[in-house]
Parts: C-alpha cells; sequence; structure tokens
C-alpha cells in the first residue's frame, strides 16, 4: 500500500513473514530502462538518513531514478517487534527482499550504509540478479571491534526524551572527533533523521530499545566473522566503497583488500567524517549519481521497475 506523502515521496506499508507492518519511503516513479535505487540504513538508522539524497537521485533533470528508502523492523515507521531476536540482519534482509518483491522491483542500485552494506551482501548470496551497482558506505565484508565497542558505548539502552537542542548537542559531545567538518547544519540534521518527536515536544530515538541488546553480547576481544566469500562473490557487480577519514569500523587495510579482490573497484575518501559518512555532503550525490549512470551505460535497457 502507497501513500503520498506531500515531503518528496510516498509511503510504502507490507507485511513481513510473520507479520509485522513495515515501512519504505518510495521517491519518484519507476523510469523505463532505469534502474532504481534501493537505499538500506544502518542499526539504529532509518529512512530518514537518505532523504536529501533521495531528492536528489529522484528529482535530477538528466537521469532520475525511482528512490526506495526502507525502515527495518523495529525502526523509523516500521512496527516493533516483541522478539528482540529477530534483529539480525538476516531476517531484515529477509524483510527487504519483501519489500522489493511487493513493489515489483526485480534489479536495482544498491546503497548500504554499515549494517545496510551487510544486509546487501545477504541479498547477493540469496538473489545475486538484484545487484547491479552497489555503493558501500563505510562498510565492508570484515568490521572492526573498536569501531562496534564505539558504537555500543554510545547507545543509550534507556532514553530519556530530550528538548531538540539537548539531542543536537549529545550528538555532537559523542561524534565531534570523528567528524569536525560537520556545522550545525549537518549537527541538526543527523538529529532530526535519528530522533522523532514523542508528542511533547521533546525527542527520543527513533528505534526499538532492545535493538541495544544486541549488541550486549557481544565478545570484541575475539575477531569479529567476516563475509569475503560473499564479498567475492560480488565480483562482477559495478561496485563503489565510501570510507570516512576518521572510520572506526571500517579500516584502510579492508579497503585495500576489498580493491585487490574487486579490481574495479571505486574508493572515495571523505575528508572530516568518520562513520558514516553524510551522503548528502560535498559532491557526493553527483558522485553517486553518475557512478550508477555508468553502471548502467553498458546496458542497452538498464531494466527493473517498481509499483
Amino acid at each position: 500500500m502507497r501513500m503520498s506523502s506531500g515531503n518528496g515521496f510516498s509511503d510504502f506499508f507490507y507485511p513481513s513473514r510473520d507479520g509485522l507492518r513495515l515501512h519504505a519511503r518510495v521517491y519518484g516513479e519507476p523510469v523505463a530502462g532505469r534502474w532504481p535505487v534501493v537505499c538500506l540504513a544502518g542499526l539504529t538508522r532509518n529512512a530518514r538518513d537518505f532523504h536529501d539524497l533521495a531528492l536528489f537521485l529522484s528529482q535530477r533533470a538528466a537521469t532520475p531514478r525511482q528512490v526506495v528508502c526502507f525502515d527495518y523492523r523495529g525502526r523509523g515507521e516500521s512496527q516493533r517487534d516483541d522478539d528482540s531476536a529477530n534483529y539480525t540482519v538476516a531476517v531484515e534482509a529477509e524483510d527487504i527482499l519483501a519489500g522489493l518483491a511487493g513493489l515489483g522491483i526485480s534489479e536495482g542500485c544498491f546503497i548500504g550504509t554499515s549494517r545496510g552494506g551487510l544486509i546487501v551482501h545477504l541479498i547477493g548470496a540469496v538473489q545475486p540478479a538484484l545487484l547491479k551497482a552497489i555503493v558501500f558506505n563505510d562498510i565492508g565484508p570484515a568490521i572492526e571491534p573498536a569501531g562496534l565497542e564505539h558504537i555500543r558505548a554510545y547507545l543509550d539502552p534507556a532514553p530519556v526524551p530530550k528538548p531538540f537542542r539537548a539531542v543536537v548537542e549529545s550528538l555532537r559531545a559523542v561524534h565531534r572527533t570523528d567528524f569536525p567538518a560537520l556545522d550545525d547544519r549537518d549537527w541538526q540534521s543527523m538529529a532530526l533523521a535519528l530522533y522523532r518527536d514523542d508528542g511533547t515536544g521533546r525527542f527520543i530515538p527513533d528505534f526499538d530499545a532492545k535493538l541495544v541488546q544486541t549488541l550486549a553480547g557481544l565478545d570484541l576481544t575475539k575477531p569479529l566473522p567476516a563475509l569475503w566469500p560473499q564479498f567475492d562473490a560480488l565480483a562482477r557487480v559495478p561496485m563503489m566503497v565510501v570510507r570516512g577519514e576518521n572510520s572506526r569500523l571500517l579500516s584502510a587495510g579492508t579497503v585495500d583488500e576489498m580493491a585487490r579482490r574487486h579490481a574495479a573497484l571505486r574508493v572515495v575518501t571523505v575528508r572530516g567524517q568518520g562513520h558514516a559518512p553524510f551522503l548528502e555532503t560535498g559532491a557526493l550525490p553527483q558522485t553517486i549519481a553518475a557512478f550508477f549512470d555508468e553502471a548502467g551505460s553498458g546496458n542497452q535497457a538498464e531494466g527493473g521497475t517498481a509499483a
């Protein structure tokens, strides 16, 4: 079911396999012969993370594309799950596939930020024909434990609603070392993407607090499982990796190994940003749009449709 929001996108609601009501934002309409763009956010993030980029890609005069931005279960407008054990990359990948099927999308360009990139790896393992071009935003097959420890340290298991200015300042306090390039508008954008008004004029994180439990049991003193076999299976897919200069999650060494295994990999380093770079900043929107255009230029008809 799609409903217009009047803000440049429509809301698409669909059921998961286990009956949750899930949500995605759909920007623009299908364009014949041009793949849509599918945007997948990080662990606690949601579709709002991609709003400015999605507007740019869907309204670009030369080559507009339909853009679909998903809220995973327990985030944004998607229903919370009573069982926190279902907050896994595998279940979320299944949810994304259900949403794409509901929209009639059989091929697309994918943008995966952090956890979203892990989901892309799994989608490639089960439905490789879906992936026509990939942008990994500060994520690769190997994750640095220090980056996950940083995320675990700042996530609050029992958040208290705060005035908006306090939310902005708390985000700045946690992330300013990694993001010296951001200005006040950027910090406000981060706050609006991560938090929602609780109805009293105060703001609270827009995700199920039980998500924090999924990180609690990780033993970060040991190497984390890597996805190199899944990455290697994507060798023929046009691919770009965007890395924040100050990222704690994606190391320069991992990017080098990705480039060794994927000879055509495009690498973009974002100065003054950490995990994960804001894809709407600087020249990134134009760079991403041009990459998708080039990925499709060798095809007489890119294909890919959406309802």
